[in-house]
């Protein structure tokens, strides 16, 4: 007889995912100091924070998200908007979901990067086509590759809920260069 496992939900993924993070050394929040990331391609820099050996960006504290999964040309993050992130006309800012789309699209670029390479944000367009809340429940941004090429990258991404509903979607381009040291 097989026994089937229940899928679990997005909260407890988050949980997991936080929990192992916060066994690294450096599950906090912070800015990776060049020796820390070199000779790591990006996607290794993204699985490295993940795991808490790097520190992750002050931006998830504030407003309240996080990295939850990251794989080749895609990154996924996950938060739930708060009564903090209301402009004063009682709904979510816009500027919270052009960051979450903004984290899940630049980091699935970063994803595609060979080391050495970084990336910077030239163009990002949203559409909210919901109104979340502080009641929504847990929002995912989803965010892949579309191309990756020397000098330009392009993604999408969308924001959902766990029930499937299609809250936002955002494109950007980015421009690759090569880093340098700081």
């Amino acid at each position: 007889m097989v026994v089937e496992t229940p899928p679990i939900g997005w909260q407890e993924e988050l949980d997991a995912v936080r929990q192992r993070a916060a066994a690294g050394p450096l599950a906090k929040p912070g800015i990776a100091s060049p020796e820390m990331v070199a000779g790591k391609s990006g996607l290794e820099i993204m699985q490295t924070m993940l795991a808490g050996h790097l520190p992750y960006p002050h931006i998830m504290d504030t407003l309240d998200f996080h990295l939850v999964e990251v794989g080749p040309g895609k990154a996924v993050f996950q938060g739930v908007p708060q009564l903090k992130h209301y402009n004063p006309l009682g709904s979510v800012h816009g500027g919270w979901y052009a960051t979450l789309l903004d984290s899940a699209l630049g980091c699935a670029v970063h994803t595609s990067l060979a080391p050495g390479y970084g990336y910077t944000t030239a163009e990002l367009g949203i559409n909210i086509v919901r109104a979340a809340s502080y009641k929504s429940g847990p929002l995912r941004a989803i965010g892949t590759v579309i191309h990756s090429g020397r000098q330009l990258a392009t993604a999408e991404a969308r924001i959902v809920g766990e029930d499937g509903k299609l809250y936002a979607h955002g494109t950007t381009t980015c421009l690759v260069f090569e880093a340098r040291p700081r």
